[in-house]
C-alpha cells in the first residue's frame, strides 16, 4: 500500500504535492500518494516552504520547531518529517 504518510520510529513523515500561488492555503485531498495542498504563498525565497510548515502547523497543533522540510525544497513534491508524533494527528485531515 502506497500511503502518504510513513511512521519511522517516534517521528512521522508526510508526503505532500504543494500548489503555490493558491487563492488560499488548503488541503485537496490524496493526489499520486501524496496529501495535495495549496499554499497562498509563492515559490520564491523559500516563501512557499515556510507557508507549508505554518499551515501544517495550525492545522495539526503541532509546533512549528517539530516540523521540518526532508526533501523537496524546490520541488512541488515533498517530504516533510513531524518529530515525536504519531499518525493519529492526521485522523480530523483525511
Amino acid at each position: 500500500m502506497d500511503s502518504f504518510y510513513t511512521q519511522k520510529g517516534s517521528d512521522l513523515i508526510l508526503k505532500v504535492k504543494a500548489v503555490p500561488n493558491s487563492s488560499k492555503n488548503e488541503l485537496c485531498g490524496l493526489y499520486d500518494g501524496a496529501l495535495k495542498v495549496k499554499i497562498k504563498a509563492p515559490a520564491v525565497e523559500n516563501k512557499a516552504n515556510e507557508e507549508l510548515i505554518k499551515y501544517f502547523s495550525k492545522l495539526l497543533k503541532v509546533p512549528k520547531s517539530q516540523i521540518t522540510l526532508k526533501t523537496g525544497g524546490t520541488s512541488k513534491h515533498k517530504m516533510l518529517l513531524f518529530k515525536d508524533c504519531n499518525p493519529y494527528i492526521l485522523k480530523n485531515i483525511i
